[in-house]
């Protein structure tokens, strides 16, 4: 840092990775957040080179604090795999997300459909999607924007609903008030850590009957 006197001439500026807000405006928006975060972070988790971070800071013009976005789910491909408190572009390789996810409603159709959309269509994200899982305004709740010449075009939709994402390679199917993410090759559900939990009770009990079993045939081989 450069002084004259007693009054600095460059300041570090800081970027805050906190503003004490809640995560998301219902229950359901924080878990469908949630899910998301943990899907795709199982799909690239032999990845070293792909990032995946939700409700984080992104900070996107140097020297600038108040050019932020805090995307409910974003993927950087070729970039370090490691913690951060916040995504600072300049400092990220230069590397911009390849895909952006909001969990939409009413509060931010705006934000999400105006001024957001505008920043990762200047800023190259390939790829947008938003989900409604209240059905506040959204008609189909799942919509996706993909870059063609610079500029976003409406995804069209599969029959189902779903929707494909060519940059990470899932499928995104949305199941009432609920999105589904499939690897989109094996066709492979991400679970709920609720669901794995269900599972892994499923197969203790299976695993109990088996010990019986065997017990049994121990004390009467011929049972």
């Amino acid at each position: 840092m450069a002084w004259m006197g007693a009054i600095p001439l460059s300041l570090e500026i800081e970027y805050p990775y906190s503003d004490g807000q809640p995560m998301g405006e219902s229950e359901l928006h924080v878990k469908e957040m949630m899910y998301l975060i943990e899907a795709f972070t199982e799909r690239f988790r032999e990845q070293a080179d792909a990032y995946v971070a939700g409700n984080m800071f992104f900070y996107f013009e140097e020297g600038n604090p108040r050019a932020v976005v805090a995307p409910d789910l974003f993927v950087v491909r070729g970039v370090e795999k490691r913690e951060r408190k916040s995504y600072l572009l300049w400092r990220e390789e230069g590397r911009v997300p390849c895909l952006v996810f909001e969990i939409t409603s009413n509060s931010t159709r705006n934000e999400d459909q105006s001024s957001k959309k505008a920043i990762y269509e200047r800023l190259g994200v390939e790829e947008y999607f938003l989900f409604d899982p209240l059905g506040d305004y959204l008609r189909p709740r799942l919509q996706g924007y993909r870059l063609i010449d610079g500029r976003y075009r409406r995804v069209e939709p599969a029959a189902d609903g779903s929707l494909t994402s060519r940059t990470t390679g899932v499928l995104i199917r949305p199941e009432g008030n609920k999105a589904r993410v499939f690897d989109h090759v094996t066709g492979a559900p991400f679970l709920r850590d609720e669901e794995v939990r269900a599972r892994a009770r499923e197969l203790e009990t299976e695993l109990d009957r088996l010990r019986e079993e065997l017990s049994r045939r121990r004390e009467d081989p011929q049972a």
